[in-house]
């Protein structure tokens, strides 16, 4: 008796906090989105980090934006320049190269989050401060490309651009405004110490004043390694959001995000949140139970890959490299993480792009076979020790395998190709940390003295120059700007990459993406492992939503989304 009544009063309770649960749905006086990646500043010069780069688009506008349907619009721009417009145009430079000259005007609303006006000084301000080789740009080649920004005294929101070369571009990559009647004294004190700026922003010392956004929201509160909250911007040149207060919320560990969602310390998951094979099962569980929530996907350009750290004796050697990969069953992994939804990646390029092939005659394709990798570790001069482990010259075929500490499906993985690594004789060791030093010092500083583990999203049809230039390793030297963690080295793509920016005809740069496909596969500087699909966790109650899919996050619309 005391039993049924124990279960008769645990069923009524669990029914009043499903029914209450039910009823509580997030409206418009705050959002509560939780991650489980980490960030950093929201200086938009510096921020490397998926999450810093999907908070700024709350806060920032650029010239111009992707959005999620793929067209390319103006954003603070009143119009996207271009030669058709006759707002670009092409010229003849004293070098003998073809240059460009063109005309960008901000529109007359644009205003900073303390009232002051968006102005061609703030471009300026953003290309000088980029090229400075003292501040850590993530890469430099877009502020490099510009010779000089201009505009008269009587139209400061009228800016002519001359650039070095024309490329086809341009107009994707122009600097993101900063407010140079704010970060001015800063560069000015600080601009010829290494790192000096980036210390010393006031996106680092001062986030919260307003006069460094121009987005629907600016910073209410910054604190690392917890939560960033945000209100509407009353200067935004747009509509005012309808949403008065969004907090971003960070939990590392992707297993404990639906909890804090069943718990309503959260409304929603960003794309940054639950892994792939946990948004499948909340999604099952959101239509048995009823929950109020509605699970997003879309194929997107993520591209999961480990790079190898080039500058490792042993990885040096390509046979060693293109072993690795033979190892490894792809297909079998994704199909038993992700049911075969998340397709096993054959390049950087993902499959909604126009540059994105699968044919052997164009790239080399890595089909799983353990016996071509033995083969190629032989001959590499690696034989099997008594141990199960290889060993060249007295060394061990050892080195270690990172990624970020608390990601569900990426420690999986390392479990599953740390198994099948040693049965071909490899030893890897697993050495996790967590994101924001894993992405801001050990990947961005090529730390990780073996393979790290990790996912680039990009821009369909983007210049692989930031990731794949010789010119883009990073080095004490240049700051660590630049993206080509390996340290790549491949001077036939190096010109090839030059080559494909300025082409300005479409099928001709499907050619030339193809020609550096075929050197990357070859050469392997990194295992391609899977194109992910990005996925996102809203309240069904959330109106306007939509997913990008790239590397401009939905939070570019931010200002569109309302709670009914």
């Amino acid at each position: 008796m005391k039993s049924q009544m124990k279960n008769l009063l645990v069923g009524m309770v669990t029914s009043l906090l499903v029914a209450n649960f039910a009823f509580a749905k997030p409206t418009n006086a705050e959002l509560k989105i939780g991650s489980s990646q980490e960030f950093e500043n929201l200086n938009p010069l510096i921020a490397t980090m998926s999450a810093t780069t999907y908070m700024l688009a709350m806060v920032n506008r650029s010239l111009v934006t992707l959005t999620p349907d793929l067209r390319w619009e103006p954003q603070i721009a009143t119009a996207i320049p271009s030669l058709k417009n006759g707002l670009a145009k092409l010229v003849d430079r004293p070098d003998g190269k073809k240059g460009m000259i063109a005309t960008w005007e901000i529109i007359e609303k644009a205003n900073w989050g303390d009232g002051k006006p968006v102005v061609c000084a703030d471009l300026e301000f953003s290309w000088k401060v980029g090229l400075n080789p003292n501040v850590s740009i993530g890469s430099r080649e877009s502020y490099q490309d510009i010779e000089s920004i201009k505009w008269d005294k009587a139209t400061p929101k009228k800016c002519v651009v001359t650039y070095k070369v024309a490329k086809w571009d341009f107009f994707r990559n122009m600097p993101t405004p900063v407010p140079h009647h704010i970060e001015q004294a800063v560069i000015d004190k600080f601009g010829k110490q290494r790192e000096g700026y980036d210390k010393n922003s006031n996106y680092t010392k001062n986030p919260t004043n307003p006069g460094l956004y121009n987005g629907p929201y600016v910073l209410k509160e910054l604190k690392l390694g917890s939560h960033v909250s945000f209100e509407p911007n009353p200067h935004f040149y747009g509509t005012q959001p309808a949403i008065k207060k969004i907090l971003f919320k960070l939990i590392p560990n992707t297993g404990t995000l639906e909890a804090n969602l069943r718990s309503g310390t959260i409304d929603m998951i960003s794309p940054l949140g639950l892994s792939f094979d946990q948004a499948l099962l909340f999604d099952q569980k959101a239509t048995s139970e009823s929950l109020p929530f509605q699970v997003k996907f879309k194929e997107g350009t993520i591209y999961e890959h480990i790079d190898f750290d080039l500058s490792n004796p042993i990885l040096k050697d390509v046979k060693v490299r293109q072993a690795l990969i033979y190892s490894i069953n792809r297909e079998e992994l994704t199909k038993a993480l992700f049911e075969g939804k998340q397709k096993p990646a054959f390049h950087n390029f993902s499959p909604i792009d126009p540059w994105f092939t699968t044919d052997a005659s164009k790239i080399k394709v890595y089909n799983y076979s353990k016996r071509t990798a033995t083969k190629l570790l032989e001959e590499a001069g690696w034989k099997m020790g008594a141990d199960g482990v290889r060993t060249k010259d007295g060394k061990r075929l050892t080195f270690n395998f990172m990624t970020t500490a608390g990601n569900k499906t990426r420690e999986t993985v390392q479990a599953v190709l740390q198994n099948q690594w040693r049965a071909v004789g490899v030893e890897v060791n697993i050495k996790n940390e967590p994101a924001r030093v894993f992405f801001s010092e050990t990947t961005k500083k090529r730390k990780f003295e073996g393979m790290a583990m990790y996912a680039w999203v990009s821009l369909p049809e983007a210049s692989p120059r930031s990731t794949l230039h010789s010119e883009m390793i990073p080095t004490e030297k240049n700051s660590w700007s630049g993206q080509n963690q390996p340290g790549w080295v491949n001077k036939s793509v190096d010109a090839l990459i030059d080559s494909l920016e300025k082409e300005f005809d479409a099928e001709k740069r499907v050619g030339i993406a193809h020609k550096i496909l075929k050197s990357y596969t070859e050469d392997a500087p990194v295992i391609p492992l899977y194109y992910r699909t990005e996925i996102a966790v809203i309240p069904k109650n959330l109106k306007n939503y939509r997913l990008s899919g790239h590397q401009v996050y939905e939070t570019s619309e931010v200002e569109k989304w309302s709670l009914e």
